[in-house]
Formats: structure tokens, sequence, C-alpha cells
């Protein structure tokens, strides 16, 4: 199945994208190259999910950024602070729909990041010197935005989760939980340049 996608969404997304990895890069003082592989790709990789499986059940699905939070990012992260609100895909749900089509659209995001921080913790775990900065930060990242993201509250995707299927939502949540443990107390290394 293609993603489709207009050029307001692309710019939207590249504006996203330069925003918070800026925003990354400023805070934690570390090369821009590093932020775009590791924040760059939770962030597109996420937002991406969830559009290609709306549109995998026929939705209309485009990200938006939210430029007043983009401007708060890049702002606030010349106080070391990163706070990543950069937009969401809009969802347009068709006639019909199932509460299970609804929840594999919000899991399939931070399902993204579940899988990334896997990926990125075997590539830590190769003990490969020169793939130490990426992996350790490309893991806390995605660790930290499938947890944050799993929130079962207000717009996280949690909630909508948690509402389709409590099973599905208590699997993503514990495995959230569990790579941020192991991030804490078996990879907590500083992030380096």
């Amino acid at each position: 199945m293609k993603i489709r996608f207009s050029k307001t969404e692309i710019i939207h997304i590249l504006c996203s994208l330069a925003a918070i990895t800026a925003a990354f890069a400023i805070a934690y003082q570390i090369n821009i190259f590093l932020g775009i592989l590791t924040l760059g790709l939770g962030f597109l990789l996420h937002e991406l999910s969830h559009k290609a499986v709306a549109q995998h059940y026929r939705c209309f699905a485009e990200f938006r950024a939210d430029f007043r939070m983009l401007l708060f990012t890049v702002l606030i992260s010349f106080m070391g602070i990163v706070f990543a609100a950069p937009g969401a895909v809009v969802i347009l749900g068709r006639p019909g729909m199932k509460r299970k089509e609804f929840g594999r659209i919000a899991a399939a995001g931070p399902l993204a990041n579940i899988i990334l921080s896997l990926i990125f913790l075997g590539l830590f775990l190769s003990g490969v010197p020169w793939l130490k900065a990426l992996s350790v930060t490309g893991f806390m990242i995605n660790s930290w935005l499938a947890l944050f993201n799993m929130l079962p509250f207000g717009m996280f995707d949690g909630r909508k989760v948690l509402y389709w299927s409590k099973k599905a939502f208590g699997a993503m949540l514990a495995v959230s939980i569990l790579l941020v443990i192991i991030l804490e107390f078996f990879v907590n290394v500083p992030v380096v340049q």
C-alpha cells in the first residue's frame, strides 16, 4: 500500500523534524546528525506509522504541525529542556469504523518506537565502539517516546489503545516500562557527541 502525502503535509513534517532535532541538539549539545538519526527517526516513524495504518483502514490521515509548540520547543531547549510536541497526524474516521481499527491506528506509533528501541538496544549490545553514542541515544529517546505516548489519558495514544483493548494496552505499557528500566539500570550512560 502506498502512503499518500500532500505538499502541505510534507512542509509540516519537515518543519517539525527540523525544530525538534534542533531543540534536541541544543538542549543536549550534541551533533545535529545524531539528533536526526535518533529523535528524527523516532518522530518520523511514530507519526508515519499512525498514517500508514489509518490509510490502510481507508481513513484520511495527514500530519499537521503545531507551530506555536514548535517555537516553544526550540526556545526552552536553550534551558536544557526538551519538550517535543510537534503536532499530530489528523485522522478522519469513516462511517462504520470499529473500535479495533481506531485502537490499532493509535497503537502503531508507540509500537514503532518500541521496535526502534529494540533495534538501538541491539546495536548497543553489539559492542561496536563507534555505534555507542548512536545506539544509546536512540534507545533512550525511543524508550521514553514509547512510554510517554502510552499514558492512558488526554490525547495520548495510550488512552485510545486502552479503550480498544486492555490486553494490548497492558502489553505495550509493560514493554515500554521494561525498556525504560533497562535504560536506567543497565544502559544509563551519558549522551555523548
